[in-house]
């Protein structure tokens, strides 16, 4: 795998099409197998997908989905999102902030009942969230499984045992995405971190789907990684499978669009060490330009 800042630049100057390619063949690939493992046991018709914020849990459920219907087999996305609390109700944490990344902050009374019902009854009525209004919807989403149909549930507390407890496991396969893998230079010292790169992806996609500067994505960010560090990465090892969904690319797309958000921010603001890091590290990387993404690859999920 092309994980060196060299071997990358090196690949983009010489046929930056073919190194897209193999990259997303890659990840292709490593989707295919899992729904291939998934599928030699026939028991299973619930799929968990849990990961870290910009992992492409979203995107990867739309996939398996797609591969799982190739199959002859129906399937679902459900997102856990669905399952927040009203505004209202969600609980706060230390600094008297909105605690999203909590599990607590998920109605899982109704996640219980929902995946009862479609364990047992093979049919449910799911909330909706309305994340303009922060309630949830008078309007259901309507699921009734055929016999061999699969329902795909993605989101941060996926593997959490609070959200499957009491749930039949002989239906449950569950599958742990995130970008596992970190860029070094040829001396082996960390130029982007695996959590750095999350974050790069987070600052594209919350500027473009929800408005927000890249302050306002650092301030949203230590409290990710704090929701992480206690929620996700202690029930990583109940995956039965993993996804690494790190695209060796990704840097060279990213960078033109992450190194214009990144140059906005002031030199009086408390993030501004950490973003002179990003710049430095993005600087680095020959440019690929965004046009030659290709249409379904799971970059889209942040970058368009």
């Amino acid at each position: 795998m092309f994980t060196t800042l060299s071997k990358i630049n090196k690949s983009t100057k010489e046929d930056r099409i073919s190194f897209i390619a193999v990259c997303e063949e890659r990840f292709d690939s490593a989707v295919s197998n899992v729904v291939k493992t998934f599928l030699s046991d026939s028991d299973y018709d619930i799929v968990m997908l849990a990961g870290p914020s910009s992992s492409g849990k979203t995107t990867t459920a739309g996939i398996l989905a797609n591969n799982i219907k190739m199959s002859g087999r129906n399937a679902y996305t459900v997102s856990l999102d669905d399952f927040y609390l009203n505004r209202d109700d969600i609980p706060v944490n230390e600094d008297g902030l909105k605690d999203y990344e909590n599990v607590t902050a998920l109605d899982i009374e109704l996640i219980h009942r929902c995946f009862n019902e479609l364990i047992v009854n093979r049919k449910s009525e799911l909330p909706i969230f309305d994340f303009k209004t922060g309630m949830r919807s008078d309007m259901t989403k309507h699921i009734e499984l055929g016999k061999d149909d699969v329902i795909i549930v993605e989101g941060l507390h996926a593997l959490n045992p609070v959200i499957t407890q009491g749930l039949d496991e002989h239906h449950l396969y569950r599958i742990y995405i995130s970008v596992s893998s970190r860029i070094t230079g040829d001396d082996g010292k960390i130029l982007l971190n695996k959590r750095n790169l999350r974050l790069i992806r987070r600052m594209i996609r919350d500027y473009h789907h929800r408005n927000a500067s890249v302050e306002q994505t650092l301030f949203m960010w230590q409290g990710v990684m704090k929701g992480e560090d206690k929620f996700l990465f202690p029930f990583e090892s109940n995956a039965d499978i993993k996804i690494n969904s790190f695209h060796a690319y990704e840097s060279c797309i990213f960078r033109s669009e992450a190194l214009k958000l990144l140059e906005k921010v002031e030199e009086n603001s408390e993030y501004f060490a950490k973003v002179q890091e990003l710049i430095g590290a993005l600087s680095l990387f020959e440019e690929i330009e965004p046009s030659l993404l290709p249409e379904k690859s799971l970059l889209n999920e942040f970058l368009n």
